[in-house]
């Protein structure tokens, strides 16, 4: 049987079929990501993971591209999406441990803001950086708009929204 009567079988929920058209690739599958990924064991997840994003999605297959081209696509992108994942991970870290640093050197100092420092750190920096401006280093609604490319009354928002949560947060903490 060749791979356009597999894939229209598969497609009709013929599991032998789809299973047949899984195991054919699989090797090239492998390989291919052994090269992209640099390290066996993560290709074989990312093999894993291909087959079983095939499975949920083979109705969606057109038969524009040849089979495996189709499976190298969806290979890639959960390889870029595991990279995103990483990088984004690598970056949560970096950011914790400035945190844990800038909390003991404020403890350190005897300093009582490592309560707004761990509130701080769970807003969106797009919140958090106006705060800190304002509050921290004095800047106008004015100064700050013009450093972040936003409108006066964008940060003022901004300002007012995040020091309610700020203080909603530090409310909860002290009730604890």
């Amino acid at each position: 049987m060749d791979e356009k009567d597999l894939i229209r079988k598969a497609k009709k929920g013929d599991t032998l079929a789809l299973s047949t058209l899984l195991q054919q690739n699989y090797s090239f599958l492998v390989r291919y990501l052994m090269k992209v990924t640099l390290h066996p064991q993560n290709a074989e997840d990312l093999t894993q993971e291909t087959m079983l994003k095939c499975i949920e999605k083979i109705q969606l297959y057109n038969g524009e591209s040849k089979f495996s081209s189709w499976l190298i696509t969806i290979a890639t992108n959960l390889f870029i999406d595991q990279q995103r994942r990483k990088k984004r991970e690598k970056n949560w870290q970096k950011q914790q441990q400035a945190l844990r640093k800038m909390k003991w050197n404020a403890a350190n100092r005897n300093e009582e803001w490592t309560d707004v420092l761990d509130v701080l750190a769970q807003i969106n920096e797009d919140i958090r950086m106006p705060i800190v401006l304002k509050h921290y280093y004095g800047y106008s609604y004015e100064e700050i708009g013009k450093m972040m490319g936003i409108a006066e009354g964008t940060v003022k928002s901004r300002v007012s929204n995040g020091l309610k949560r700020v203080r909603k947060e530090l409310a909860e903490l002290e009730g604890e």
